[in-house]
């Protein structure tokens, strides 16, 4: 796979090189030269690396250079748009064609008269590519003067509002402006630049002339797309947008396009982008909302929202306008209202299971909070500087609202309590958690000094740990006992509810004072989260306790720690965790067994059987695997009484070897004398490596069983004889 791929890529690279031996050395054939760039750009499109290549062999700075020089149209006009096609796909060729001598280059061709349609596209085409995501490009086309002439094509490409698209040069002049529109947009936007929005504000004029005069969605698409980029988060272009009349255009074309969106499909959609253009213009300052008031948009903004062809993005366009609009504008507001808007709301918000629609609807609702405790006053309180015959009208004929005006002030209620009431479960949360923690670590305290003292035996520290586990146990239930329990049938509950393996140690006669500290904590916790948690945690109490875990194999078999004291902390903080994720606690726990906890200790069948047997209360899976155990066990010793062969554990078995045993069966050494040879051996490794009697005894060959004590013994010997001499 890897060798097709550089057969691929080696390929390419050939196939480049020739194409540009073949531009440099056709260069009185124009028509060769266009094939090979169209090449040119169909490889670059295949493969995004041959940009790469093509710039490094020097092919990006020939074809600018040619696009320059060259006499014929079609080079030129092929040259360009190879070159916007290789920076499109590389990054790295878009900053090396940025420059400003390229950018006058691209202003000659768009302002020379004799360039025909065709290299002007091409050249406006190069444009849009070097400034797209691009501030370098940004400021360049500026700085030359290119947007300048941008701006004078937008004005003069098309002469005529009637278009007639079916005929060939209106259709390429059309062509051509729809790309200088898309120009000037990357000019302004991604990154925002506003300067080039200052300068391309003054086309504004000639933008309202053009949507006034020709409704068509050719013209209305690219113009809306121009303006809402070029107003986008600049409050001044928008306030001069507005001096000019474009949001009152804008409105008259929003309102001609809903009556229309009746009819046609395309009008509504057309609808929505010009809504969203409004909502650029008015977005940064609500007050400008007033001048939508005097042709009713809201109204029309709901009526279109009703239209049932537009998706959830389209709604959610006419729902935040409806929200800007009625941000700051009583008036808008009053129009949300007359044209029953607060029920519409409503719906959306409790029907719409789309996160970024019910945030836009409650938007809405909150923007109407104050004028709806108004109107739900009075109606003939409030004035929108209308006389009296007109508001006595209004009264008459809107009676219904007044509903709608209560449902909408139970819908603010109901959201208000809501937050409160999330604040509130918030703070009790904290507070609760804090408790809860205190109860385990004072718990844990109290295990610890009653450990302590079981193991030590004293009588003084047994009494110490009892007075101290009553203190708390009286502290506890003080507290939770002054909030809850108020009759009897509350004290039986919570006694149903005490632990089984609490009333386990108890009835056992094992630790009195853990039973009663256990269980008094368990009470005030069962109490808390009855009387202050409840309606808090949703999670079933069905799910406190889970199933044991499976048994780890293939570990190292250590024996746990079976103290009653480990094994009852180690149940109060799982159940008091369990605690927090219930709001019943009241109910009966589920029956559980020593061998159902995990202790923490490695388990096996040896330790593991004492620890069921040592529990008396067993569920019933273990119980079902103890009376196995005890009767397979019987059945051994009833076979072992009549054939005493048969033992319950293997008998060890003994190695036969050549070696001699003592009576005792203790091993016995065969001694073997030290031949010359060992000797020499010896005296050599003790020169060469010291006392280092392992690496001696590895070092040379030994007779089998000899050890490193053997060689330093037989060293110490011969030394000490005055006659040795090391050879």
């Amino acid at each position: 796979m890897e060798s097709e791929d550089t057969k691929k890529i080696q390929e390419m690279k050939t196939d480049l090189n020739l194409l540009l031996e073949c531009l440099k050395y056709q260069m009185d054939n124009a028509f060769s030269q266009k094939e090979a760039l169209v090449t040119i750009h169909s490889i670059c499109q295949q493969n995004s690396n041959a940009g790469l290549y093509f710039r490094e062999i020097g092919g990006l700075i020939f074809v600018k250079n040619l696009a320059k020089s060259s006499e014929h149209s079609m080079v030129k006009e092929a040259a360009l748009y190879t070159l916007g096609a290789v920076a499109e796909q590389n990054v790295y060729c878009q900053q090396t064609l940025c420059t400003s001598e390229l950018f006058e280059d691209l202003t000659w061709f768009l302002s020379n008269n004799d360039s025909n349609t065709n290299l002007k596209r091409m050249s406006v085409y190069v444009i849009l590519v070097l400034v797209s995501n691009n501030r370098t490009g940004q400021t360049l086309v500026r700085e030359t003067g290119c947007i300048s002439v941008l701006s004078q094509l937008f004005k003069t490409v098309l002469s005529k509002y009637e278009l007639n698209l079916s005929d060939e040069n209106v259709f390429q002049s059309y062509q051509l402006w729809s790309s200088v529109c898309s120009t000037l947009c990357v000019c302004v936007n991604n990154p925002q630049n506003d300067e080039n929005q200052m300068l391309c504000s003054s086309l504004f004029p000639h933008a309202n002339d053009w949507l006034i005069n020709c409704m068509k969605p050719e013209i209305i698409r690219p113009i809306c797309s121009f303006i809402g980029l070029t107003v986008a988060n600049n409050t001044y272009v928008q306030k001069y947008f507005i001096s000019v009349g474009g949001l009152d255009v804008l409105s008259q074309v929003l309102v001609q396009l809903e009556s229309d969106s009746h009819k046609t499909l395309s009008s509504a959609k057309l609808a929505v982008v010009v809504t969203k253009t409004v909502d650029a213009c008015i977005a940064d300052n609500p007050t400008f909302g007033v001048v939508l008031s005097k042709y009713h948009i809201v109204s029309k903004l709901l009526a279109l929202l009703l239209h049932e062809s537009l998706d959830s993005g389209e709604k959610f366009s006419i729902i935040l306008t409806v929200g800007h609009c009625t941000e700051d504008c009583e008036e808008n507001q009053y129009d949300l209202f007359k044209s029953n808007g607060l029920p519409l709301m409503i719906q959306v918000l409790t029907e719409s299971q789309n996160e970024e629609l019910n945030k836009a609807a409650t938007f809405v609702l909150h923007n109407c909070k104050k004028i709806t405790e108004k109107l739900s006053l009075s109606l003939g309180e409030y004035s929108f500087d209308e006389n009296e015959e007109q508001l006595k009208d209004i009264n008459m004929k809107e009676k219904n609202l007044e509903d709608y005006w209560k449902k909408a002030k139970e819908i603010l209620h109901r959201i208000e309590q809501l937050e409160r009431e999330e604040n509130e479960e918030r703070v009790q949360r904290e507070k609760y958690k804090d408790y809860v923690s205190s109860v385990n670590i004072n718990i844990q305290n109290t295990l610890k000094h009653l450990h302590a003292g079981s193991s030590g035996g004293s009588p003084k520290a047994e009494d110490k740990d009892k007075s101290q586990s009553r203190k708390i146990q009286s502290y506890k239930s003080h507290e939770v006992m002054s909030k809850a329990c108020t009759n009897d049938d509350q004290m039986k509950t919570l006694l149903k509810s005490e632990n089984p393996v609490n009333a386990c140690y108890r009835e056992s006669g094992q630790n009195k004072t853990l039973c009663k500290a256990n269980s008094s904590c368990n009470q005030n916790l069962c109490e808390e989260t009855t009387f202050e948690k409840k309606n808090f945690v949703s999670q079933s109490s069905d799910h406190i306790f889970k199933h044991p875990t499976p048994i780890a194999k293939n570990t190292k078999q250590q024996l746990p720690v079976t103290d009653p004291f480990t094994l009852c902390s180690d149940i109060i903080n799982k159940e008091v965790i369990g605690f927090l994720a219930t709001d019943n606690c009241s109910k009966i726990l589920e029956y559980r067994c020593s061998g159902c906890i995990a202790v923490g200790k490695s388990l096996n069948s040896r330790n593991f059987s004492k620890l069921l047997h040592s529990c008396p209360y067993q569920c019933d899976r273990h119980k079902v695997i103890v009376e196995a155990e005890d009767r397979y066990k019987s059945g051994l010793r009833k076979s072992l009484i009549c054939n005493k062969k048969i033992l319950l554990t293997p008998c060890r078995r003994r190695k036969l070897n050549n070696e001699s045993t003592t009576p005792g069966g203790i091993k016995k050494r065969i001694r073997k004398n030290f031949t010359e040879e060992e000797v020499n051996y010896l005296f050599n490794g003790v020169k060469k490596m010291g006392n280092h009697w392992n690496l001696i005894l590895w070092s040379f060959p030994f007779q089998q069983g000899r050890k490193a004590v053997d060689l330093a013994h037989k060293y110490h010997n011969l030394t000490k004889r005055p006659k040795c001499v090391a050879p």
